[in-house]
């Protein structure tokens, strides 16, 4: 570590503070004049408001557009050093144009370090008290409109559901089938079944039995049945894109796991699990980025250099919201794919700049 290197990590890090406090004042003033009437129409207090709300919804931001943040830091400060020719002077000097990117890329990687832990294993923690500060202020009552929901809630046990009313937390058209090596061993059909939320079961109601033996088939019916399987009423009363913020790096997992034995749609779940690695990466290339655009000294100065900046920030996020919806609902590329793209293509225009910024 040299005064060179410490030079200028002192100047990106103030830098990215600054950009960070800055734009979290911005954030919060046009999120509060938005949400101002929701919170006094439903007294919403305010220290529920600041600890529960804003407290999860601007760390998610920042670790979010962490590498956004970071670009416009680098822009901001080296341009001012272009500007006073001091990249001419380190240069002229004898220092090579790589040395003088590697304090950039020190603090980029801690900061894609830090982010991705705080996205991982912090983050999703307070992000429960947002979802429940969302539930009781913000958003309505989640209506699942789904039909005919199929669910695999273990090996060789299905479920299928006609629809789920969630005020009532009743399934209608319920049955449960056991089946291995291709062959049916039972069949639980009902009306309808209700999930009992103090003994953690459903209660299914006017049902037959049908159990498949070696000697025959065995028929039973009924008026009340209680049975318990991997699936409760919880998971279908919840917004799936919602609840996987609230997971941390295991339960995601876990959660995609289950999803996908289920043969669930795990296209939310995955997005967001691949969202906590791809954004926080991205400080490192947007970072290589904006050294190579900002380092010369031009006639525009700074503002040519923040309106570059700006232009190819905007690229990104939209690039990355494109895979997102388009590439992935559309089944067109695998979440991980799509998250990832955005990444690489700016990877290899990082590099082709740093290949044409003159040493």
């Amino acid at each position: 570590m040299k005064i060179l290197d410490w030079y200028i990590i002192k100047k990106y890090v103030s830098a990215y503070v600054f950009i960070i406090l800055a734009m979290t004042v911005i954030i919060v003033v046009f999120d509060t004049s938005e949400r101002v009437d929701d919170f006094v129409e439903k007294n919403a207090p305010l220290s529920e408001i600041i600890f529960d709300y804003y407290g999860h919804f601007v760390p998610y931001l920042i670790t979010m557009f962490s590498g956004l943040f970071a670009f416009i830091a680098v822009i901001f400060f080296t341009s001012k050093m272009a500007s006073h020719t001091e990249i001419v002077a380190m240069l002229s000097n004898g220092v090579s144009f790589g040395r003088i990117m590697r304090p950039y890329l020190m603090v980029a990687v801690v900061i894609a370090l830090f982010n991705g832990y705080l996205a991982n294993f912090v983050i999703p923690a307070a992000a429960q008290k947002g979802y429940e500060f969302d539930a009781k202020y913000l958003k309505p009552a989640f209506y699942n409109n789904n039909r005919n929901i199929h669910r695999q809630t273990q090996r060789g046990r299905y479920a299928y559901i006609e629809s789920f009313q969630v005020h009532s937390q009743t399934a209608s058209k319920f049955s449960l089938e056991n089946i291995s090596d291709g062959q049916l061993h039972s069949k639980l059909t009902s009306s309808y079944a209700q999930w009992d939320t103090a003994k953690n079961v459903w209660h299914v109601h006017d049902y037959v039995l049908r159990t498949i033996t070696d000697s025959g088939e065995v028929i039973r019916q009924g008026k009340d049945l209680d049975t318990l399987i991997n699936l409760t009423g919880t998971d279908l009363s919840v917004r799936l894109n919602t609840i996987v913020v609230t997971m941390g790096y295991r339960e995601i997992n876990d959660y995609i796991d289950m999803l996908l034995l289920q043969g669930a749609n795990a296209n939310v779940a995955l997005i967001e699990k691949h969202k906590r690695f791809a954004y926080p990466v991205a400080s490192i290339i947007l970072t290589i980025i904006g050294v190579c655009l900002s380092s010369r000294k031009v006639r525009g100065g700074m503002g040519l250099h923040i309106g570059i900046g700006v232009g190819l920030s905007f690229a990104y996020i939209l690039l990355q919201r494109f895979s997102e919806i388009i590439f992935v609902q559309t089944n067109t590329l695998s979440p991980a794919m799509a998250l990832w793209i955005p990444n690489v293509l700016f990877l290899l225009i990082g590099l082709w700049l740093y290949h044409k910024t003159p040493k």
